[in-house]
């Protein structure tokens, strides 16, 4: 069950549901994804399902995950890349494929510490984890070609909004009851910056919460 054929398999079904980019499905077929999971659902790991990871967070389906990159890529390189909410890892893995610098945060600190050892068990040496309140980003490190936010905000952060490059996108789940996934662009056109929101799809992520513990 977590067998290249296992992943082999995982990546045609997320083809089937319109996943296009196939530098995407090239690092999700790389990731050995039933690691990050705990050992007793290591057989579901591929399956396209959220599972629980403990601490009421969740790792999300495949096809969430490849959907969220594959929006943030947009067939283009990323340099540097900021992820809110690094669960258990998996996600922070497969973005450490499609760009060169990849910042995460998490709240939790044992999932900081959850994640830091699935990492350091597939070498990943792009990616630097820290333990803080993903709500303000990370300003002293930006401004980011990409961020990804892998919990549900009430409503699109300005002050991660302000930390995106220019060209630069976010991917964000916004909603309470009902999520909706939405891609924010910074376009600048002669000095002018603006900021586009586009709704993607339906979600159900848990929510983004301030604070650490």
């Amino acid at each position: 069950m977590t067998s290249q054929r296992t992943r082999d398999r995982m990546l045609s079904r997320l083809r089937e549901q319109g996943i296009k980019d196939e530098v995407t499905l090239s690092a999700m077929g790389e990731i050995p994804r039933h690691i990050f999971v705990d050992e007793a659902l290591a057989t579901r790991a591929y399956e396209d399902v959220s599972l629980p990871i403990g601490f009421g967070q969740t790792i999300s389906q495949p096809y969430t995950v490849a959907k969220m990159t594959e929006t943030l890529r947009a067939g283009r390189p990323l340099g540097k890349v900021l992820e809110i909410g690094t669960g258990c890892g998996y996600q922070t893995a497969v973005l450490s494929k499609v760009a060169s610098e990849v910042y995460s945060l998490e709240r939790i600190s044992p999932l900081v510490m959850k994640a830091r050892k699935h990492l350091r068990e597939i070498r990943m040496s792009n990616i630097k984890l820290k333990h803080a309140d993903g709500t303000m980003g990370l300003p002293d490190f930006g401004p980011f070609d990409g961020i990804i936010v892998t919990a549900a905000a009430s409503h699109i952060p300005d002050e991660l909004v302000h930390q995106l490059a220019a060209g630069g996108r976010m991917v964000i789940p916004v909603g309470t009851d009902e999520q909706i996934l939405y891609l924010i662009e910074h376009i600048v056109n002669n000095g002018t910056s603006e900021f586009k929101k586009t709704k993607l799809e339906p979600v159900k992520f848990v929510p983004l919460l301030g604070g650490t513990n």
